[in-house]
Order: structure tokens, then C-alpha cells, then sequence
């Protein structure tokens, strides 16, 4: 079966990462609510606190990178772990 990856918006993200800071529902809920995993919303939610103390510091254009560079993170991490069981369970079947 093909995996299917969503791109979601900027303006999708901080309305996810902020339901997930006002506690709008507990992450679980707001994941199936908005069809995103659950670590996805844990990463939204990290980058927007992470980034506001950055507001106001002055360097716009930093903090956005610096988010944007956590979530490619975060997605490359999730990559990782699907490719390495996905290995798994072909090394497994093939009784290497």
C-alpha cells in the first residue's frame, strides 16, 4: 500500500498547534479531528512555543526558518522509522 503524505498549509498548522496549546481537546483528539498523527501535533505545538519567544526579538525571518527546519526534522525522523520497518519486515520475510 502507497503512503500517502498530506501538505498541509502554515495557517492548517497554527490552527493545530494552537487547539493543541489552549488544550481545545487532548492530542489524540485533536489528531483524529484534523487527520494527522499524533507526534505530528506534538511537533506543531513544539515549534510554535518554541518560536514565540522569537517574535519578539526581531528576527521574523529566523524563527520562521528555524520552525520550518524543525518540522522538515520531525518529517524526516517519521521517514526514518517507516523505512527502517518497513527493511525490517523485508529482511525478516526473506529469513536474513
Amino acid at each position: 500500500m502507497a503512503n500517502i503524505r498530506k501538505k498541509h498549509g502554515a495557517e492548517f498548522k497554527a490552527k493545530v498547534a494552537l487547539a493543541a496549546i489552549r488544550e481545545d481537546g487532548t492530542v489524540a483528539e485533536l489528531s483524529g479531528k484534523d487527520g494527522v498523527h499524533a507526534s505530528q501535533v506534538h511537533a506543531w505545538k513544539e515549534v510554535v512555543q518554541d518560536g514565540v519567544a522569537a517574535l519578539f526579538a526581531g528576527d521574523k525571518g529566523g524563527a520562521r526558518h528555524e520552525a520550518e527546519d524543525k518540522t522538515k526534522l520531525t518529517e524526516l525522523h517519521a521517514k526514518i522509522g517507516q523505512l527502517t520497518m518497513e527493511r525490517d519486515f523485508f529482511r525478516e520475510r526473506s529469513g536474513a
